[in-house]
């Protein structure tokens, strides 16, 4: 004889997605029907297992009064101040054993309790519906003690039948969550895991006669210029649209002249859906989707996608985002160029896909669907290929298109990510086929793209996308007629990432690559008192996959990266590039499906990066894909004679519903005339007077050659030779990469403990001569360097020679010198900026005049790595020094050194000295974006071969 000694569990590991919920609807935002939100806050009780208490809280009357309090919509782990335990980041590692569909017997799960009373107006006739958007990843409920069911799906909708069941006051809800459940080896996805009713909960009055599900088809003929507009609904009604003077029954297609709904011109028309119990809001917008001469077409037009790929990120509620920062990330897409989206790896929000239609932006719309920790096992018993698991699968695929399908951004579905391949994602790709052959299937892991209408790679090297844009990649014939997308490259991970220009380059140069989107929006760093932002390890989780949870293009406070700013200068929908001296622009129009008309354009003319004159510019309205030819005014008379050029640019003519009039689309620059040269004849001569040598204004330790000072300027720290860098997250690349990750072979060859050896120290008729040899330890290689010093009285020039000894077999992280100053805070330079820049991620460096502090030319990566640099300066101005390069010159100041830098794990470890550190440097190595990617291209490569630079110090006090 055997009995249970605790409640019964055995729904968290059954393998089907639940019982008792409502079949899928379409999701809309309201209606005249009433609705009650039951966020706020609610009593909760944490438990270390999943049958720790029995299910008596649910009853009405239960005292509930010695529990704590949660906010929902949010994650228990993130409340509490570590009280309910803590986060855990993995990338693909399960943090439990797998033996699906089982889950441990250490299963945090938390009872929520919320007793509301509904409004005294509330309508007693019809039924109502309890509706959740999201809980991680099991969930229980019980309404006023009798239970409605349980369900899986973290982030997607669930809908129960409560209207008789509800009273007047004191009414109890009781949710049962659990952390792990069999649900769980179905979201494998690269993120926090958060347990908790994370999305919203509300309760929806349903009148007799309201609205069921229903189906906006909106199909647009580009031939025509006409619509079709058909709504499918199960109850009854009538589809009205003033503006279009539709007022037809539903199920009823009705054809008119419309304008189309596209990502850049995102038409929506208003409309209701009126039954004999309710009227929904529908915002309708016309478009078709369609493959068709191997291209993606909307409308009749191929489309570019220049996307990102977003998880749902809050540095301090998780994936609890609200309705404002939800609008913020797609003001932040719209002002920075993107025109498209991924939803990675689950269903957003779905007030988030309305903010798409709205603004305009084309989605990938993922299913709630990754299995990657299979992968340890090479796919043994992944859950795709049993068909015990296919009812859980394509009920997530249901619930998806179901809840989503009324939104004209939507042009794909996606059967989720990196869950191999097996006969689920086949019965997935099937239904959804069936229920909506308006929208085409992706699905990364189908190479050959046996369900899947696209295909779609990640991470793809620029030698490979190539191949494929020529058609030279071979795999099955469905596969060569697709089109390609990158749904994921150019990891975003710390300082990066670079190649983007050159990415895009390919995209525009072959008609089968059809773009591809960015890995990642958002810095997933959560907010924390001590560590600045923490990510993966900070918590003791014993699996974690460290900061590579930080790889946005935004850091966790929504704040622009230098990567942002790149992708939105490389992706930018006009192309401005002209010919300086004979006063010519050309402009493209690199749009999919707008003209020109609503930018202006306006011309400045520069002088040493200052402007001195400007004006508009009259541009063609241009066609989607045409250009022109336009003449520059004469070029203003300045008799300084110093280096000119041109600036162009397109700005918002009007104010629009994502930026206001002024906004800077696009921009171009060149130069009218060669920089002059900072030159000077070498007329003083060095005088060494009791161990000090003076050389115009600047002296010298006589015996080791240092630099003293210039001019009354202290130099703390003579300049030196400097080859290293704190590497970067994708300097140092990732495990898995099968190219060279330099980053590990810079620290082996011992590049950031090199030795100075001094040969000599010379004082010639002309100049100071220092001689040395810069290698590290254990290590035959070097850098044979002298320092070459002269002076015309004023003005102090050094030039420097390196030439490599020995055989080296990796590029250098950076060549140029470093040397300290004692004071030093307010920065103006002449060349790139504002931002930092990098080889091969420098064409958002804009050439002007620029101002900062050395604090604010600092980049506040999660993970502190190298960062800051401005590229092509020509002269920069601080500490009471102003030093001009022959030749341009990389630029960056800091108040730490490069070795503490590297050091640092946090921001908060990195605390400002008395010295600011300041590079020179002739040359960077390139960025890549080897953290999930490729390295640097070879032409961004800093070579170990002879070279000579030199740069002319002054005072400017």
């Amino acid at each position: 004889m055997s009995f249970r000694t605790t409640p019964s569990v055995d729904y968290v590991e059954d393998v089907s997605p639940g019982s008792g919920a409502l079949p899928p609807r379409a999701w809309y935002a309201s209606s005249d029907a009433r609705s009650l939100s039951l966020n706020g806050s609610w009593r909760f009780r944490l438990s270390a297992t999943a049958g720790a208490e029995d299910d008596s809280f649910a009853a009405e009357g239960y005292d509930a009064g010695n529990w704590a309090e949660v906010t929902v919509p949010g994650h228990w782990v993130l409340q509490g101040d570590g009280a309910f335990g803590s986060p855990i980041y993995t990338n693909h590692l399960y943090p439990f054993p797998v033996d699906p569909p089982y889950v441990p017997t250490e299963n945090p799960t938390g009872d929520h309790l919320r007793v509301f009373d509904l409004p005294s107006d509330w309508p007693s006739d019809g039924g109502a519906v309890l509706r959740f958007d999201g809980v991680e990843s099991c969930a229980r409920v019980w309404l006023n003690g009798t239970e409605l069911g349980e369900f899986k799906g973290s982030r997607l909708a669930h809908e129960f039948t409560v209207g008789e069941l509800l009273k007047p006051g004191s009414n109890v809800l009781a949710v049962r969550v659990h952390q792990w459940s069999a649900g769980s080896y179905l979201e494998d996805q690269d993120q926090w895991w958060l347990p908790g009713i994370f999305r919203d909960v509300t309760l929806l009055h349903r009148p007799a006669g309201s609205v069921a599900d229903f189906f906006v088809h909106a199909s647009y003929d580009h031939t025509t210029g006409e619509g079709t507009l058909r709504v499918d609904s199960d109850v009854d009604g009538r589809v009205l649209v003033p503006a279009l003077d539709i007022d037809v029954a539903t199920g009823e297609p009705v054809t008119v002249a419309v304008e189309p709904w596209t990502a850049e011109t995102p038409k929506l028309y208003d409309g209701v859906l009126a039954t004999d119990g309710e009227r929904v809001p529908l915002r309708i917008g016309f478009r078709t989707v369609v493959l068709e001469d191997g291209l993606v077409k909307v409308n009749g037009t191929a489309v570019l996608f220049k996307g990102v790929n977003r998880h749902e990120w809050h540095p301090e509620r998780g994936r609890a985002l609200d309705l404002e920062t939800m609008r913020e990330d797609v003001l932040l897409m719209k002002r920075h160029n993107l025109n498209a989206v991924r939803t990675s790896h689950y269903p957003p929000h779905p007030a988030f896909l309305d903010l798409c239609d709205e603004y305009g932006l084309w989605v990938i719309d993922e299913c709630d669907l990754e299995t990657h920790g299979f992968t340890e096992q090479d796919w043994r018993d992944n859950p795709v290929d049993d068909d015990r698991w296919t009812p859980a699968l394509l009920d997530r695929a249901a619930r998806m298109v179901e809840r989503d399908k009324n939104h004209p951004s939507v042009v794909f579905w996606s059967l989720g990510n990196e869950a191999g391949t097996g006969r689920g994602l086949t019965a997935m790709a099937e239904w959804i086929h069936g229920r909506d052959p308006e929208r085409l299937v992706h699905y990364e892991g189908d190479w050959n793209c046996r369900d899947t209408d696209v295909y779609s790679r990640m991470y793809a090297f620029h030698d490979e996308v190539e191949k494929i844009g020529q058609q030279l990649d071979g795999g099955t014939h469905k596969r060569r007629e697709l089109p390609f997308i990158q749904c994921e490259y150019a990891h975003a991970m710390g300082n990066g990432p670079g190649g983007l220009a050159d990415y895009q380059e390919l995209f525009e140069k072959y008609d089968r690559l059809q773009g591809g989107f960015i890995w990642e929006w958002i810095d997933h760093g959560v907010k924390h008192a001590e560590l600045g932002y923490a990510y993966g390890g900070d918590f003791g989780e014993e699996l974690h996959d460290g900061n590579f949870v930080c790889d946005g293009l935004v850091f966790p406070d929504r704040t622009p990266s230098p990567g942002l700013i790149e992708y939105k200068k490389v992706i930018e929908p006009v192309h401005i590039e002209g010919d300086g001296a004979n006063g010519i622009v050309r402009v493209a129009n690199k749009q999919d499906f707008a003209d020109l008309s609503a930018l202006a354009f306006e011309w400045s003319c520069q002088v040493d990066g200052e402007t001195v004159e400007s004006g508009s510019l009259a541009v063609p309205v241009l066609a989607p894909g045409e250009s022109a030819e336009v003449k520059l005014p004469e070029p203003p008379v300045d008799g300084r004679g110093g280096e000119r050029q041109w600036t162009v640019r397109a700005l918002l003519a009007d104010d629009t519903s994502w930026a206001a009039k002024g906004h800077v689309v696009a921009w171009g620059q060149f130069a009218v005339g060669a920089r002059p040269l900072p030159s000077f004849p070498a007329t003083d001569r060095p005088v060494v007077e009791e161990g000090r040598i003076t050389l115009g204004p600047a002296g010298f330790d006589a015996r080791t050659g240092a630099l003293l000072s210039i001019g009354g300027v202290e130099v703390g720290a003579t300049p030196r030779l400097d080859v290293w860098r704190a590497p970067t997250d994708n300097d140092d690349g990732a495990e898995w990469q099968t190219d060279t990750r330099y980053g590990m072979l810079w620290r082996t060859l011992g590049l950031h403990r090199m030795r100075h050896r001094l040969v000599s120290v010379e004082a010639g008729d002309d100049a100071l001569t220092v001689r040395t040899r810069v290698a590290p330890a254990a290590r035959e290689v070097g850098l044979d360097t002298v320092y070459r010093w002269t002076s015309d009285g004023e003005r102090l020039r050094l030039s420097v020679s390196v030439t490599p000894e020995g055989d080296w077999t990796v590029p250098l992280p950076r060549l140029g010198v470093r040397f300290g100053l004692p004071e030093a805070d307010r920065v103006e330079w002449f060349g790139g900026g504002p931002g930092e820049a990098y080889p091969d991620s420098k064409t958002a460096s804009m050439i002007g005049r620029w101002q900062s502090t050395v604090d604010r030319l600092q980049t506040p990566y999660v993970r502190p790595q190298e960062n800051g640099a401005r590229a092509d300066v020509r002269w920069v101005e601080l500490g009471g020094l102003r030093i001009e390069g022959d030749p341009e010159f990389w630029f960056t100041a800091r108040r730490w050194t490069t070795e503490q830098l590297d050091a640092a794990r946090h921001r908060t470890d990195l605390a400002a000295g008395d010295t600011v550190w300041v590079n020179l440097d002739h040359g960077l190595h390139g960025i890549g974006s080897q953290s999930c990617g490729p390295g640097p291209l070879p032409q961004y490569f800093l070579k170990a071969e002879p070279v000579e630079f030199s740069f002319v110090f002054s005072t400017t006090r």
